[in-house]
């Protein structure tokens, strides 16, 4: 069996042969609604890492597909789409959500019962380590981002450094804001802040007049810290500049957004700061940043497009590690792509071809993305660095970097 494996992994690298099937892997991602913007670029960028490899040769013999839903940014469509794509489509794997309180109930209602494999391209809340911890994912998903356990400690780091002493918090009322808030709060308090407010609100109101008046009630502050989408994000921005409130903000990694600023006005946000995942560039990184919006229309340091674009990679290469689109054996497979002491591999046709000529002699490899180097701990998640950010002139402007060491340093210190 073995050996007919090989022989079919190394035949679709001959040139001029095409792929005999087709290999459907499942999407669930925010198309539209207040996440929107992040669900089209990683969409994208999915498509992008699976034309590639298809342009390698493709995977186990097949031609990797991609079979779209919207979740509408809206749990329940999220479940309805994710269990049409298990149950019925049989795909071998989803990709998705974008966001957390997407790709929560997707893993608990449908991926980790059915162990499926799910990886996301940016979902961040500790509460999918929790799961893993406690035994609930299967150990069946994975994400291309950071836990905000890590961001919370970088953002609070960085609101010190920026003169931020007293800040207000008005979040999003979901477990992606309340563990934001909660992992921000310890190391912002222990750095010598004060957190005077925290406010939750929930989404899609009208207006937010009542959540921005009751942040400010506690009195003077230094920043307002915004845990929101571009949308709704934009709504209490613009609330609370016309309530008088002081123009200094930090932002979450979400608000790294071209509508958050158009909507607000770039006037307002010339002292916004923001942290987001960053990456440790590598030739990957020089590729994706060189093709991406060619291929898109859309630029490549849109928020998810970096991470979204290795989630499809690395989905692609587990499925020929494992030699086929076989459920059980790709949450070892989607490891084995980022061998340690494998052949390094970057992004593109070329680099895929050769992973994929490796993997048919069964050789190790190591997927160094977009996003850089990574290793998947016991429960799916990965360390990595944080990107310091900066609005000036209406354009997001990258100011620092915190890397892995010392968001590591930084928490040592905390203790």
């Amino acid at each position: 069996m073995r050996k007919t494996l090989l022989a079919t992994a190394a035949f679709v690298l001959l040139p001029g042969l095409a792929a005999a099937c087709d290999i459907t892997v499942g999407l669930v991602l925010e198309l539209t609604g207040p996440a929107g913007e992040y669900g089209q670029a990683g969409a994208k960028s999915v498509e992008m890492a699976f034309r590639d490899l298809n342009d390698a040769g493709g995977v186990a013999g097949c031609t990797l597909k991609a079979d779209t839903r919207d979740s509408q940014t809206q749990a329940n469509v999220a479940v309805d789409a994710a269990t049409q794509l298990v149950q019925v489509t049989k795909v071998p794997a989803v990709i998705g959500g974008i966001i957390s309180p997407m790709s929560i109930p997707i893993l608990t209602s449908v991926t980790a019962p059915a162990k499926v494999l799910q990886i996301s391209p940016a979902s961040s809340s500790p509460t999918l380590t929790e799961l893993g911890r406690e035994g609930k994912t299967n150990g069946v998903f994975f994400r291309t981002i950071t836990s905000d356990a890590l961001q919370g400690v970088a953002a609070a780091k960085f609101a010190i450094d920026k003169g931020f002493k007293k800040i207000a918090i008005i979040h999003q009322n979901n477990d992606f804001g309340v563990n934001m808030v909660k992992e921000f709060t310890g190391p912002f308090t222990a750095l010598g802040g004060t957190v005077v407010s925290a406010t939750p609100y929930n989404a899609k109101q009208s207006s937010y007049a009542a959540e921005v008046t009751a942040a400010m009630g506690a009195g003077d502050v230094d920043a307002l810290y915004l845990v929101s989408d571009p949308v709704d994000g934009a709504t209490i921005a613009r609330t609370w500049v016309s309530q008088g409130g002081v123009q200094k903000f930090l932002l979450n990694d979400g608000m790294n957004s071209d509508d958050f600023i158009n909507a607000v006005g770039k006037d307002y946000l010339g002292n916004a700061f923001g942290t987001s995942s960053g990456t440790d560039p590598t030739k990957s990184t020089e590729y994706f940043n060189a093709n991406y919006k060619a291929f898109s229309g859309i630029d490549p340091a849109a928020p998810a497009a970096d991470r979204s674009y290795d989630a499809g990679a690395l989905v692609g290469l587990a499925i020929a590690i494992a030699g086929g689109p076989d459920r059980a054996k790709l949450p070892d497979a989607i490891r084995k792509a980022v061998d340690p002491a494998g052949e390094p591999i970057y992004a593109g046709k070329d680099e895929f071809a050769k992973a994929l000529k490796l993997i048919a002699e069964g050789k190790p490899i190591r997927y160094e993305g977009v996003i850089g180097p990574v290793n998947f701990d016991e429960f799916g998640d990965i360390a990595g660095p944080f990107r310091l950010w900066q609005i000036v002139d209406g354009k997001v402007t990258t100011v620092g970097e915190m890397t892995t060491a010392d968001v590591e340093a930084t928490k040592a210190k905390l203790k």
